[in-house]
């Protein structure tokens, strides 16, 4: 008798199990549908703004993206039923209105095939992470493959120097395939995080314990250090001489976050700051057109910085933008943003500042707060070590990404060439950040499968 009460609770545990992620993957779909329902307004009211009529073509492309919105969420259902919930909804409510931004400034005659063409990179990049999602069953299975990812990242890196695939541009950061421009750097960032997690799980405890002690830091051993220290040192020259300042600070970024959380040294935080702010400092006095962007940083309302070739005319156009938008915004489709020079990439932020305001600002840095918080949270309930750095990297990536962008454009910082994640126009931002996301869902689903890893 004793052993089929047994053998019942354990088919009453099982079903449990099995039952538990319903609740999760349902709160995702009622989300997912609020995203698509408001993705779709915003499309909605930029034509009745701008134009004063609904043009169907785009309102039935930006609902045929929501259906593959729904394809997604049933490949989690089916292959990853406990990933977290709020991540899918608030990436693709992101990039709707991202779309629906860059269809606004398309329809003053800049680039008017930008929303179409956004909304084709949306659906690509939403089926490259299903795709991902669904094969890539065991993400440790990265693990193994942590050099070849480093050396990927590199290869990723100096494919712009290739004269017949360079794509020109001031910046050697494109190449070109039949036509089709891409920017490599963007995958060889998460090529990089891939590498520097599984290194430095293999290496943590040495460098953590072991090594010279000097002004109360404990320096690593070479023979640990020394081959992160390589990758990451070969990937700025490289970055530095493609004049990509913005993947650099990036790279740099993402490596001493991965570091810090590998050891648990404050110590390499704290070097890793002076080491950013001491290479800046060097770059503005011996790199020209690093040395303009703090000119147009500082002083940005001079009128001879403000009239000259590459001066601060932008970014005093997006802070008028901004002030214009006033606290509510002139309302999607009646606001000016194209105005701003590339005002549906790097300024992307101002554009949706002038037309929702500062409300709606709040709105999406709240959006990346909580899709951030989902990532580093994942990060800190996983009992993988690998898991744990790579959700960290990738997480961290996206918030400095944000914080870069928000920062340059607001004058907080010098701004730099990056791009807003999932928000601005561009189809290599949008696929890498996309595959970023299938990754945090992939671990989110082993990490909650995990014992004792309860994340909420």
């Amino acid at each position: 008798m004793s052993e089929d009460v047994a053998a019942d609770t354990a088919v009453l545990k099982a079903l449990r199990r099995v039952r538990r992620p319903a609740p999760r993957r349902n709160r995702e779909l009622l989300l997912l549908l609020f995203s698509i329902v408001l993705s779709t307004g915003a499309m909605a009211l930029v034509q009745l703004g701008a134009l004063g009529e609904l043009v169907y073509g785009e309102l039935i492309l930006s609902g045929l993206l929501g259906l593959l919105a729904l394809a997604l969420h049933v490949v989690l259902r089916i292959k990853a039923s406990n990933a977290d919930p709020l991540v899918l909804p608030i990436a693709f409510l992101l990039t709707g209105l991202g779309i629906a931004e860059i269809y606004r400034i398309s329809l003053s005659g800049t680039n008017p095939s930008a929303g179409t063409s956004q909304i084709v990179y949306a659906a690509v990049s939403m089926v490259l992470a299903g795709a991902l999602v669904w094969l890539l069953s065991n993400y440790r299975l990265l693990f193994r493959y942590t050099y070849l990812f480093g050396l990927a990242g590199i290869v990723l890196l100096l494919l712009p120097f290739i004269p017949f695939l360079n794509g020109g541009g001031n910046a050697k950061v494109w190449i070109s395939i039949a036509g089709v421009n891409f920017q490599p750097g963007e995958i060889a960032k998460i090529c990089l995080a891939i590498f520097f997690a599984g290194y430095l799980v293999r290496t943590r405890e040495s460098l953590a314990t072991t090594g010279r002690r000097v002004l109360g830091f404990t320096f690593p051993r070479a023979r640990e250090l020394g081959p992160v220290l390589v990758i990451w040192l070969v990937s700025l020259g490289i970055i530095v001489i493609q004049r990509d300042l913005g993947t650099g600070i990036l790279i740099f970024g993402m490596f001493v976050a991965t570091l810090y959380v590998a050891t648990g040294k404050t110590g390499w935080m704290l070097i890793g700051v002076f080491l950013a702010f001491g290479g800046a400092f060097v770059a503005s006095r011996f790199m020209t057109y690093v040395g303009w962007r703090f000119d147009n940083w500082l002083n940005a309302f001079d009128q001879e910085i403000y009239d000259r070739e590459g001066g601060s005319y932008q970014l005093v156009q997006g802070i008028f933008g901004l002030a214009h938008g006033g606290f509510f915004g002139t309302g999607l489709g009646q606001g000016r943003p194209w105005l701003t020079p590339v005002s549906q990439s790097d300024y992307i932020i101002p554009s949706l500042g002038e037309e929702l305001g500062l409300v709606g600002i709040f709105a999406i840095l709240s959006m990346y707060l909580v899709l951030v918080g989902r990532g580093l949270r994942i990060g800190i309930a996983g009992q993988d070590d690998f898991g744990k750095l790579l959700t960290t990297a990738l997480s961290f990536t996206l918030a400095l990404q944000v914080f870069i962008m928000v920062g340059g454009v607001t004058r907080v910082l010098p701004l730099t060439g990056l791009t807003t994640p999932f928000l601005a126009a561009g189809g290599s931002s949008l696929l890498a950040n996309w595959i970023i996301l299938a990754l945090i869902l992939r671990i989110s689903d082993a990490v909650r499968q995990q014992p004792k890893a309860v994340i909420g």
